[in-house]
């Protein structure tokens, strides 16, 4: 982490018994700093990209690019069978990503998916639970908001099914 150095001065007057008496010496304020461009998150490396079709994006004809490392994860994913919480976290970002998530810049923990041009959703991944919330700002016919929260004990299949189901 950069340190930061700062030096202060301040004015002091001259004696009576210094030759410029009537003068007041005033040092001037000097500040140094070593300040670096300091990020919370690590700049990503570049990984090639290979593009993979997945259910939620086969039926709207795009793709998904999946880094090398992401395609490893996805790999390591425990039986869709058992509950979230078996599951790394590299492995759930992975999975989101496959089912056509993307990640928010702002936001690690909150993700973004638009279906078939028929709803939007936001996914916030919590300490305890996922929560889901589709959007009535988005395609659909939806009245309100929708909010959904998904425990990590159910398995990833049941909430996979779950969340794309919609609202």
């Amino acid at each position: 982490m950069p340190a930061i150095f700062v030096s202060h001065s301040i004015p002091i007057p001259l004696s009576s018994s210094s030759p410029s008496s009537n003068n007041l010496q005033i040092p001037t304020f000097s500040s140094t700093s070593n300040f670096s461009k300091y990020q919370l998150y690590p700049q990503p490396r570049k990984l090639p990209l290979r593009k993979i079709q997945s259910k939620s994006s086969s039926s709207s004809g795009g793709s998904i690019e999946l880094t090398s490392s992401e395609e490893e994860w996805i790999k390591k994913l425990p039986d869709k069978k058992k509950p979230l919480y078996s599951h790394s976290l590299p492995c759930i970002e992975a999975w989101l990503k496959k089912l056509g998530f993307y990640q928010s810049r702002e936001d690690r923990a909150l993700w973004f998916i638009e279906k078939n041009g028929d709803w939007h959703a936001q996914l916030s991944l919590d300490v305890t639970d996922l929560y889901i919330r589709y959007l009535k700002s988005g395609p659909g016919n939806l009245e309100k908001d929708i909010d959904r929260r998904f425990s990590y004990a159910l398995s990833r299949d049941d909430i996979e099914n779950a969340i794309l189901g919609g609202p």
